[in-house]
């Protein structure tokens, strides 16, 4: 039997990383290693990057550079990165902090046995290829062991709308879409482990187009429509989305699906046609405005979500004033909004900047109108029953927290229920940050 050893993952960015995370421990799970939660114990710690925020790779090796002490003091420690960052870095990781182990790439962490049994023999471990072979194929299906009530479950890779402060194409690749019949076995797996709920996930997930049992090309809608049928999964959700692929069967499964829960995150990034098309986004605001229109037609209580960017390259005052708008026109009950920043490769890194101090007062204000409208969602929420997945215990003795249909974090004390039930809750307090209620 192989000798049990502990692995550290640190885990930086999207819901795609959190997944690709659990599959990585998976797989070096046939090497014999369990999770920790500190990397003091670790005999191999692994982090697993991000490069969409701004200065990725610096903060990468300034976390590196936290590891030399303990790896002096353990030198059969192994160390990896893993992720988009070890995917433009490549060699460079090795180059810069020579305490590396192992570079592997999002497309290559199947990959991960025979990397890691290479650095046991004391050799340096590189893979940032884009292979031919399905990842997800080559890894073993997942143990039997429990789960919580929730988990994610990537259907698509990968993009082709090349915008132009995006690394994302050059970091996962061309748009690749898993297998219909993979994916529903994987969320039987997961059911049947105690999960619930279950988020599609994929860089433009609603350009899904995989292959089904039959042969046939399935839409993302399709899918879900397969997966509303597996006994045992009550809630569906994919993110993140993109305007362009927001097909009709799609808008219409929102209306007719009961288990696809009524919260979508669209992201639209800025509400400047001129800035849409230097961003080459492909859509306007006004395309975007009616399409929010047949969403909410087809579910009238859906909850939207996007995403910003403000101080892209050549934003003027007017340009960030058409994003003000669109906002307001839209009433999000989320929105994750950012300062640009330069990406290198990417085409609007060439272009000139908005000041720093400009794009600092465009966010605190782009933000305070966001939390206004988020805090006036949920306070209209006070008065109403919703159904909330519970998942936890909270911060106080008899208190149980979930998510409602519209994800909203919800607290209940005395809650006479477990991890894992779904029950409806009335909702009688919205705090800033979560909703209180009671069950009736």
């Amino acid at each position: 039997m192989t000798k049990q050893k502990k692995l550290f993952i640190k885990t930086y960015g999207c819901q795609m990383n959190v997944y690709d995370s659990e599959r990585m421990a998976e797989a070096l799970g046939e090497q014999g290693y369990v999770e920790t939660q500190t990397p003091d114990d670790a005999d191999m710690i692994l982090l697993n990057t991000c490069h969409i925020r701004e200065k990725a790779a610096e903060k990468v090796y300034s976390e590196l550079g936290r590891f030399k002490g303990l790896k002096a003091e353990k030198p059969g420690l192994k160390i990896g990165v893993a992720g988009c960052v070890a995917q433009a870095e490549g060699q460079e990781i090795m180059r810069r902090q020579p305490l590396v182990d192992l570079v592997v790439g999002p497309q290559s962490y199947h990959r991960l046995p025979e990397m890691e049994a290479k650095t046991q023999a004391g050799k340096k471990a590189l893979d940032t290829d884009f292979p031919e072979e399905d990842k997800f194929e080559k890894l073993k299906s997942r143990p039997k062991a429990p789960r919580g009530p929730t988990a994610f479950l990537t259907v698509q890779e990968g993009c082709d709308k090349f915008c132009a402060f995006c690394v994302v194409p050059y970091t996962r690749g061309a748009e690749v879409s898993r297998p219909v019949d993979r994916i529903l076995t994987e969320a039987r797996n997961l059911v049947e482990r105690g999960v619930r709920e279950i988020t599609l996930l994929g860089q433009n997930v609603n350009a899904y187009h995989g292959v089904g049992p039959d042969g046939s090309d399935y839409t993302l809608a399709k899918l879900i429509w397969d997966l509303d049928r597996v006994d045992g999964l009550e809630r569906i959700r994919f993110t993140t989305s993109h305007p362009n692929d927001m097909t009709d069967d799609l808008i219409e499964a929102h209306g007719t699906c009961a288990k696809l829960m009524p919260y979508l995150h669209l992201p639209v990034q800025s509400g400047s046609d001129r800035i849409l098309k230097r961003m080459n986004r492909s859509h306007t605001a006004d395309s975007y405005l009616r399409l929010i229109e047949r969403i909410r037609a087809a579910r009238p209580d859906i909850l939207m979500s996007g995403d910003f960017i403000v101080g892209f390259p050549e934003e003027t005052e007017a340009d960030f004033q058409a994003t003000l708008d669109l906002v307001e026109a839209v009433n999000y009950g989320y929105a994750y909004s950012f300062k640009y920043s330069t990406r290198p490769g990417t085409p609007a890194a060439e272009r000139s900047q908005v000041e720093p101090a400009e794009a600092d007062d465009r966010l605190q204000r782009l933000q305070a109108l966001i939390t206004r409208q988020q805090r006036s969602i949920q306070e209209g929420m006070v008065g109403r029953t919703v159904n909330v997945l519970f998942e936890k215990p909270g911060r106080l003795p008899g208190q149980m927290g979930g998510k409602s249909d519209y994800l909203h974090a919800v607290h209940v004390a005395n809650a006479n229920v477990k991890a894992g039930d779904i029950a409806p809750v009335r909702i009688v307090e919205a705090g800033v940050n979560s909703l209180a209620g009671v069950i009736d």
